[in-house]
């Protein structure tokens, strides 16, 4: 059993540490013997002005802190998938303490070794897994006085058949199907230099500022000030270029290394570079400043007096208007409203000349109608209307041989007839034999 568990150990660590070793030889590879560059600048300022090479680190901040050994802790969380979607604390352990265990259920069953703040492994031990310990398990270190804060999660799937056992990676974190009823062993390994004890710190913390003259390599850079944690400042060269470039005293309290360079020639020009290095915490980093010195400034003139319109000299000068031109480069969508407000306006002016025309086209349809009509009229002949008293005679006449059902509405009609014409037939026989 004991020798099964060491291969499940060994295998563990083989699958967790290759993409760790990968990330270490990258950082260590950027050092190597040298600190790591974490940021590059160009300044530029004019000859005899006052230079601030800003260099910032909050990691650096000394604090007195006499429970230094409290402020390392490590613990595991379990969160829990559907239906409960729960987080619970499963252990923690402080690097001067014991373990404190969370669920009385996991006694005896759950724990990490007692050397883990020695050889930087938190790996979490699980005897007997039950079906209730899957889920994802996140291993978090801290280190508050480093400001160190890392979080490792790993998923495990419980089963019952031998043949599905595995692991893998999913992308980003290692997932574990084990085996009912078995032992399995959670990894979370952290060997950098951070977890190593010292009871000397004040003494690993140190900053120092060096340059580099035009053509000169990084190695063979001039020193100009070193300061410790203690307290201790030494700076180098000769008197004048001490005073012309100082770090503040309280430094690493405020976590603030610039270093203010005064007076600036063009001799002052070069590469600057401000080392941060603290060995407890594991910290080794270099910011580089190119500084380049300009030709100085010219001195400012002094304004004219202002004279007034009455007591100038000379009236018959016109004082031309001084006109400045700001050409403000057009976006894309100021482009495209411009154009949707000019095919709108071209669609409107095309609508109301298609109303336009048929407006004028109906009016001229009815004048012509019209026209027609009076055409008709005028070519009227007598006949006509000849024909049409004729028709008017002939309807009245129907109309008056109407039967009459009683001689009350007879005689009503005969009243509204005209009255009978009185005719001479001697007269209208002479008028016949005439013709």
């Amino acid at each position: 059993m004991e020798a099964a568990r060491v291969i499940i150990i060994a295998r563990i660590l083989l699958l967790v540490q290759i993409p760790v070793a990968v990330l270490h030889t990258v950082v260590w590879g950027q050092g190597g013997s040298d600190s790591a560059v974490v940021a590059v600048y160009n300044i530029s300022a004019p000859a005899g002005s006052e230079a601030v090479l800003q260099c910032h680190s909050q990691r650096m901040v000394w604090t007195q802190d006499r429970l230094r050994d409290r402020q390392r802790v490590v613990h595991w969380d379990l969160f829990r998938s559907a239906p409960d979607f729960t987080m619970e604390r499963v252990l923690d352990m402080f690097s001067a303490g014991e373990q404190r265990i969370y669920n009385a259920y996991n006694k005896d069953r759950v724990g990490m070794d007692k050397t883990a703040f020695d050889d930087g492994n938190f790996s979490l031990v699980i005897k007997d897994v039950k079906t209730s310990d899957r889920g994802i398990y996140s291993c978090n270190l801290h280190h508050h006085y480093c400001h160190l804060y890392e979080t490792t999660k790993v998923q495990l799937n419980v089963t019952k058949s031998p043949r599905r056992e595995r692991r893998f990676w999913d992308g980003e974190k290692a997932v574990f199907v084990v085996l009912q009823g078995s032992t399995v062993l959670l990894p979370c390994v952290n060997r950098r230099p951070v977890w190593t004890e010292s009871h000397s710190e004040e003494d690993q913390q140190v900053v120092h500022w060096d340059r580099q003259l035009p053509g000169v390599r990084h190695d063979r850079a001039d020193r100009l000030i070193d300061l410790y944690a203690s307290g201790e400042r030494r700076q180098y060269g000769p008197l004048f270029l001490r005073r012309k470039m100082n770090i503040t005293a309280d430094a690493f309290s405020q976590g603030d290394f610039s270093l203010t360079v005064s007076n600036l020639q063009q001799p002052d020009r070069g590469v600057y570079s401000c080392h941060l290095h603290h060995h407890y915490c594991g910290l080794d980093e270099r910011r580089v400043f190119h500084l380049s010195v300009d030709p100085p400034l010219p001195p400012e003139l002094t304004a004219a007096p202002r004279i007034l319109p009455h007591d100038a000299p000379n009236t018959n000068v016109v004082e031309v208007p001084r006109v400045i031109n700001v050409i403000v480069p057009e976006h894309r969508g100021h482009f495209l409203q411009q154009l949707g407000y000019i095919l709108a306006t071209v669609l409107m002016l095309a609508l109301i000349a298609v109303i336009l025309f048929l407006l004028s086209r109906r009016y001229k349809k009815r004048a012509l109608e019209y026209d027609l009509r009076r055409s008709e009229r005028g070519n009227m002949t007598s006949n006509d209307f000849e024909m049409g008293a004729t028709e008017l005679k002939m309807c009245n006449q129907e109309e008056m041989r109407r039967d009459y059902k009683n001689n009350l509405l007879k005689e009503a009609d005969m009243c509204k007839l005209p009255s009978a014409k009185v005719i001479d037939l001697d007269k209208e026989m002479d008028k016949a034999a005439w013709k």
